[in-house]
């Protein structure tokens, strides 16, 4: 690899990268050393990565309020958004310094063979570990969505069957949607995710009004949600509890995209570390808003006693309402619909690990696509619970891709160790993602341990 840094051409996997001086001209360039430019739009790029930070979690952020209270929540939602839009910052940062364009390269740069080892598989791991839930969910959610859709009886109809769904929605969705060369292709499912998260944002506002407060008496509900008052229909500004330690790793897990930032990057338009940059503060301000809004109207919709899946409480009080019946079936589609997004890492990191720099190959594309998909299919279908199986590993990974990794490795890369702004905050990264790690690690074992 020719490395020049000095007003030269750096050599890497993501084509040539120009550096002038200053970082308005920094651009990548292709083979041929003219600019590069990608295929993917601006707001292509945005939706793409909004898909890849949006997804089943948002079901479980008015949770976190109902445990934190508005004002907490709103302080943590802002603070950890703006901690995930700096770890980005500290990898586009690194980009423009050494030239690199994937992950995994700039764990070597900052750790040798083993720092690209490393990062390549915690992507492989964690993006195994959410397609599989994903996939989990879809099995099990999918065939009561769509029978109470059409009013349907149990009849023993083949989409009833979680599995011959998923079957058929891996054939006819997700591995076309894989199997596509480029990541900026998935600009038109990612856009059409985004509105189904819109939607549900909506709803959710909609029909805040349509449940009666103080809620109906159902037992049932009741025990398995809250210890509040049936007629508690204040809302709490302030809140702490045991259940508030839940929140923190929800919230931080909700603007995980690390893993497609530099996928997204190599295929923008124009590509340079500010234009990249502002796609990551759209999408993630974008995220906020949908994440804010949904969670405080579905809070004040339920106070006390809003469910851990925020959908189930309006299927107690609202049942068989088409808008309700309509948003949950589209929060399952923008899942399907992220899987093939999700997908794109992952298969960057298993032919990294097995086949390193070479050239690109159709025929390792394929196999490896298909491979990740049996694996992925497999576990869905035959682990019974593979949220708990995966919620150590993905508490973990999850942690060191959107936290650790970046902050370790700029401080790694840049040897100047003056206390300067920059390296003041990738420490203070580091020690809230270690914290954020040990938090998600304890609660889990804590849910464990009370669940037995």
């Amino acid at each position: 690899m020719k490395t020049e840094i000095d007003n030269t051409t750096v050599q890497s996997e993501g084509g040539y990268r120009a550096e002038e001086d200053g970082d308005e001209t920094t651009t990548l360039l292709g083979q041929d050393g003219q600019v590069s430019s990608g295929s993917s739009s601006f707001m292509f790029s945005v939706f793409n990565l909004m898909n890849a930070i949006m997804g089943s979690g948002i079901l479980g952020l008015a949770y976190a309020m109902a445990s934190t209270g508005i004002v907490t929540f709103s302080i943590l939602l802002l603070l950890v958004s703006s901690l995930a839009a700096y770890s980005v910052h500290l990898l586009l940062t690194l980009c423009d310094q050494t030239g690199l364009s994937s992950y995994e390269g700039l764990g070597e740069r900052a750790f040798s063979k083993a720092g690209k080892v490393l990062v390549a598989c915690t992507i492989l791991i964690q993006n195994i570990g959410a397609m599989a839930t994903y996939m989990f969910i879809l099995k099990m959610e999918l065939p009561p969505t769509i029978s109470s859709f059409i009013k349907a009886e149990h009849s023993g109809v083949w989409y009833e069957n979680g599995v011959d769904l998923l079957i058929l929605a891996t054939v006819c969705v997700v591995l076309p949607l894989a199997l596509l060369p480029k990541i900026g292709f998935l600009g038109y499912s990612s856009s059409l995710s985004f509105f189904f998260m819109l939607f549900f944002a909506v709803v959710v506002v909609v029909k805040k009004w349509s449940v009666p407060c103080p809620l109906p008496v159902n037992s049932t509900l009741t025990l398995q949600i809250s210890n509040s008052s049936v007629s508690d229909c204040n809302a709490r500004l302030f809140i702490f509890s045991s259940k508030s330690a839940y929140a923190i790793p929800t919230m931080a897990f909700s603007f995980l995209c690390h893993t497609a930032v530099l996928p997204i990057y190599c295929e923008l338009q124009r590509p340079t570390k500010q234009r990249m940059q502002k796609v990551a503060n759209v999408s993630i301000s974008l995220s906020f808003l949908v994440y804010l809004v949904s969670a405080l109207f579905g809070y004040l919709t339920f106070y006390g006693q809003v469910d851990s899946e925020l959908l189930r409480g309006y299927d107690v009080y609202l049942p068989h309402d088409v808008l309700v019946m309509s948003v949950r079936l589209a929060i399952l589609l923008a899942v399907l619909l992220t899987v093939p997004l999700i997908h794109f890492p992952a298969r960057k990191a298993m032919l990294t690990l097995f086949r390193g720099e070479r050239p690109f190959s159709w025929l390792s594309h394929c196999v490896s696509t298909f491979v990740l998909i049996i694996i992925i299919e497999l576990l869905a279908i035959y682990v019974p619970d593979i949220r708990n199986v995966f919620g150590v590993v993905g508490s973990t990974t999850s942690t060191c891709l959107l936290f650790v990794y970046p902050a370790l490795f700029y401080l790694r890369v840049n040897n100047d160790r003056t206390r300067n702004s920059k390296f003041i905050g990738a420490v203070a990264l580091m020690v809230f993602g270690v914290f954020v790690g040990l938090l998600s690690l304890s609660v889990i074992i804590i849910s464990w341990a009370q669940a037995s």
